[in-house]
């Protein structure tokens, strides 16, 4: 039998007239915790049943440890059976409070090594925290959870959006804030009533309207919110007046014998509404309205709309003005400008919009002159580069020099391989090793062997040295696995996309296809033991039941079954302090680290390779070598030559897109005056090519050198 428990929807929500009908067991005490107050935006109502000889809190009844719902909700109370209240309020009486001292303590501290007892009531004044999902938790005041987030500045504080008066920005029990954007701040208490009024299909955050993130977090921190409408409209006949239609003559001289509320249709004593506020009217007789085509505005919104506003230049204030304030006042009908000065919202727009190529030549320059060679095997690189990595002598923050040798050559016969190749190859290996899984976005496997051999850390490492020493954008992680790098990973929802496993997401698919209860119930059945054992099997009593449980199955298969891979992939990530940078500029790395580089353009390689001569300046300007170079790039990009602007690129450099980082040394072209095949030197990012041809040998000699150098590699 399940132990989740499902509120139940009969219970009235709680409203401000709530207290004029008060129930008539308000004098008989709640049999579980002793109180008989009625607080039912506390305790839930307090309800005698006198066929059980039973009175009870709702809040007391749903949270106590050793009962569960085995009826339908119409069966016993709310779906208690009661021989199983009975048998709670028994074991409830061999149990103190641990703190009123007193028996009848029914909830339990879900944390198995902690032995605390305690009412509910009796909780909430310790600060306790109860959970109104799954299988209701409820926690001590010392194992309760805690929201994690960036310290403030001390002495910060803003306004509760709810009661609208100052919140101090310090994590307590009393303060909680919005997990949904960086300025909701809010009092526990005036969250519990904002939910209750507003009830399951309401309750979102109130600066950013956000509501699936919001409710999730406000749950885990305790915050009952009923599975019901809002309170308003629970209300009967609540917006009637919003029927009614304005109908009465305002004009300051009414002509109608018949009273100014008099309206016929159709003739002259009809009442027409003013066009702009539609609170005012008029017969059309008495504003000599002619045709029922014909609009009529009010004096108040005439005045309004046809009155010309004056308004002075920017530049122009009155001086005397603003010394008398302090400081302009903005016209009503404009926004209130911000008070932050002008030149601090300048610079938080630039760091925001800061380019990922400045971001990596600040982390770059922790790079020092010392070099440290990597010796590396070419059919085996990621694992040979581990074991070099690993040697004390490396360091990531020196400069690298690349040596490759091949099982099938000598060991002293090596060679060197440029630096921007060597990342390019290395982290193509490690997109297809088994530390990730998925076609074209990756998400993180769960592979015991690369766990033992802590490949998730290298992984990481390795990503953060490619990107601060030039190496290409990796481009292949899924937007789920960079949302968990940036923000806490329970916060974040995955999607039938970032789902590897054919079986795993077929499961989830027959579960998320159901149309009908009976469809779901038995997909569940069917899936009992691996919904079990990866602890996502929950209480279903109507087909909309499917979506948290399908949202729970991705959550476990992506994220949470992962969370050990992921927390050392995060600290490989550390490395040159990439990861903190990530997370400061997500929107900077989010192209880099999940997108695949846009195609190149002849203009952005004529930009990015500089031009140099091997001859005096009288053949430079006879043979304008420029010209060539640029009419080539630019027939490659319209289709004319062989080859594409990529391998041109790969050509020079050993990579087909220009990396985040930029390349160092910069790309160069060396044009020489005598007859020479074009050569390319990757450790230098340089290409020698004749300058004396004319064009159509320079792009077939350019084509030959390119197309042979790709099918060498």
């Amino acid at each position: 039998m399940s132990q989740h428990r499902t509120p139940s929807k009969d219970l009235p929500l709680y409203s401000p007239t709530m207290s004029q009908h008060r129930t008539p067991s308000k004098d008989l005490p709640c049999m579980l915790c002793g109180r008989t107050e009625n607080c039912i935006e506390k305790y839930g109502e307090k309800k005698t049943y006198a066929e059980h000889n039973l009175t009870l809190h709702y809040h007391c009844l749903l949270l106590s440890s050793g009962i569960w719902q085995r009826g339908e909700e119409h069966e016993g109370i709310h779906g208690f059976l009661v021989s199983d209240i009975k048998k709670e309020l028994n074991r409830a009486k061999r149990l103190r409070c641990r703190i009123c001292k007193l028996a009848g303590a029914s909830i339990g501290c879900v944390i198995s090594r902690c032995k605390r007892s305690y009412h509910y009531p009796c909780g909430l004044e310790k600060q306790c925290v109860f959970q109104f999902m799954d299988s209701f938790r409820s926690y001590c005041w010392e194992h309760r959870p805690v929201q994690t987030f960036p310290r403030s500045e001390p002495n910060e504080s803003s306004v509760c959006t709810i009661c609208l008066e100052p919140v101090n920005h310090v994590p307590s029990y009393h303060v909680l804030r919005g997990p949904c954007c960086k300025t909701s701040w809010f009092h526990r208490e005036c969250l519990q009533y904002q939910a209750l009024s507003a009830g399951l299909f309401f309750f979102r955050c109130t600066v950013c309207n956000n509501k699936d993130l919001f409710q999730e977090e406000m749950l885990h921190m305790g915050i009952h919110i009923p599975e019901r409408d809002a309170s308003w409209e629970l209300e009967e006949n609540a917006f009637q007046e919003l029927l009614v239609r304005y109908e009465r003559c305002d004009v300051k001289k009414c002509v109608c014998r018949f009273g100014r509320e008099y309206n016929e249709p159709d003739s002259k004593w009809e009442i027409l509404r003013c066009q702009c506020c539609g609170s005012c009217g008029t017969h059309m007789a008495c504003s000599s309205i002619e045709h029922m085509n014909q609009t009529w505005e009010c004096s108040d919104c005439h005045i309004v709309r046809c009155t010309p506003v004056k308004r002075p230049h920017p530049s122009s204030h009155n001086a005397s003005d603003n010394a008398e304030t302090g400081v302009a006042q903005p016209s009503p009908k404009c926004p209130r400008r911000s008070k932050t000065p002008r030149r601090i919202i300048l610079k938080q727009i630039q760091m925001e919009n800061r380019q990922i190529f400045d971001i990596l030549q600040e982390l770059r320059s922790q790079i020092m002159n010392s070099v440290c060679m990597i010796k590396v095997n070419t059919t085996s690189l990621w694992k040979s580069s581990i074991c070099c990595f690993l040697k004390s002598t490396f360091s990531p923050c020196s400069t690298l020099h690349v040596s490759i040798t091949d099982d099938n050559k000598n060991e002293s016969q090596q060679a060197d391989m440029s630096l921007s190749q060597y990342f390019k190859n290395v982290l193509n290996d490690i997109e297809n090793s088994d530390v990730f899984e998925g076609s074209e976005r990756k998400n993180l496997s769960l592979n015991p062997d690369a766990l033992h051999d802590n490949l998730y850390y290298e992984a990481g490492r390795m990503l953060a040295i490619a990107l601060v020493h030039g190496g290409p954008a990796p481009g292949f992680l899924s937007q789920t696995l960079f949302s968990c790098l940036i923000y806490d990973s329970q916060h974040v929802q995955p999607v039938l996309e970032d789902v590897a496993d054919r079986n795993i997401l077929e499961t989830i698919l027959t579960i998320q296809s159901c149309q009908r209860i009976n469809e779901l119930k038995a997909a569940i059945v069917h899936y009992y033991d691996y919904l079990q054992k990866t602890n996502t099997l929950r209480l279903v009593q109507n087909v909309s039941d499917k979506v948290p449980l399908v949202k729970n199955m991705l959550t476990y298969h992506v994220i949470r079954r992962v969370q050990e891979p992921l927390e050392s992939f995060k600290q490989g990530l550390q490395t040159l302090g990439v990861l903190e940078k990530i997370q400061a500029y997500p929107s900077a790395f989010w192209s880099v680290l999940c997108m695949k580089p846009e195609r190149l353009t002849a203009k952005a390689l004529a930009e990015l390779f500089t031009v140099t001569h091997y001859a005096d300046p009288a053949n430079i300007q006879k043979y304008n070598s420029v010209n060539l170079w640029k009419e080539y790039l630019q027939d490659t990009e319209d289709g004319v030559t062989s080859v594409s602007l990529e391998s041109i690129l790969s050509f020079a450099t050993g990579l087909d897109h220009i990396p985040p980082a930029g390349f160092h040394p910069q790309p160069s072209i060396l044009f020489h005056y005598k007859p020479i095949i074009p050569t390319a030197w990757k450790n230098k990012n340089c290409i020698e090519v004749p300058g004396k041809n004319a064009y159509r040998a320079f792009r077939k000699s350019m084509d030959k050198a390119i197309c042979d150098a790709l099918c060498k590699t």
